[in-house]
């Protein structure tokens, strides 16, 4: 149930934490004049774990994602990942709704009934078929909405980019409104779709070469980017990298 996984204090501690942490810092990924070094201090960790993460990837699951995608058919590959994408958009309508977005929120609940039914579970789309455009919004962008600053960029086991008020809302807040949270299988669910995920980075792998000779710095660079064009609703200049870094945030 609900109130034994996530009590109602917890969520209280985790806002407070985020507030907290976040309103020491005048770091603010959304502030397009902020330098790039005082939002990465902790550059010297983070390098140490990306070149990790790299190993991991390498070693574990590039080739699991690579044997899936050898032996998984199209329309089953399809059907996959609508159905994660169906669950997403529960986060979708709660976020857009604390962010005052009722219209959108309103499209993504839409998209949720459409999908959940005459979609097979969501393994069909029939929500995008039918004009229902998705919003991808999540609690970091609901925090940023509402004033929190982003605080430090940090480099994640496993995990990879993020910052300390969009990690802290990942591992909390998204995580109590991700319905996979409260299946007894969520724990397969979440390799399925870690290994989904991976395996559509297969055709963008360049991108980051194509950047900078730095992978780490590119990586940084194009995720802030694309986070500020995220929590601005597309209003920033987007980049050549921003579906890669989309991708990859969300694994």
């Amino acid at each position: 149930m609900f109130y034994k996984k996530i009590p109602v204090i917890k969520f209280l501690a985790v806002f407070t934490c985020v507030v907290s942490i976040s309103a020491c810092s005048n770091t603010d990924i959304g502030n397009k004049q902020a330098d790039i070094k005082s939002i990465d201090r902790f550059e010297g960790f983070n390098r140490k774990i990306y070149r990790l993460n790299n190993g991991a990837d390498g070693m574990i699951l590039r080739p699991i994602a690579k044997g899936y995608k050898a032996i998984t058919p199209k329309i089953v590959d399809t059907s996959i990942g609508n159905f994660f994408s169906n669950l997403d958009d529960v986060g979708n309508v709660i976020n857009n709704s604390l962010q005052g977005k009722f219209a959108d929120a309103g499209s993504d609940l839409e998209r949720v009934v459409f999908n959940s039914t005459l979609g097979f579970a969501g393994l069909v789309d029939i929500a995008s078929s039918v004009g229902l455009k998705k919003h991808d919004e999540d609690f970091g962008q609901t925090l940023a909405k509402w004033g929190v600053k982003s605080g430090p960029y940090v480099m994640l086991p496993f995990f990879g980019p993020t910052t300390v008020r969009d990690g802290i809302s990942r591992f909390s807040v998204d995580r109590a409104t991700d319905p996979t949270t409260y299946s007894d299988e969520n724990i397969a669910l979440f390799i399925a779709e870690t290994v989904k995920k991976r395996s559509d980075l297969f055709a963008q792998e360049g991108v980051l070469d194509d950047l900078s000779d730095d992978k780490y710095s590119a990586l940084r660079d194009v995720w802030i980017q694309n986070r500020n064009f995220l929590i601005n609703d597309g209003s920033a200049e987007s980049s050549s990298g921003d579906d890669l870094i989309d991708e990859l945030e969300s694994l």
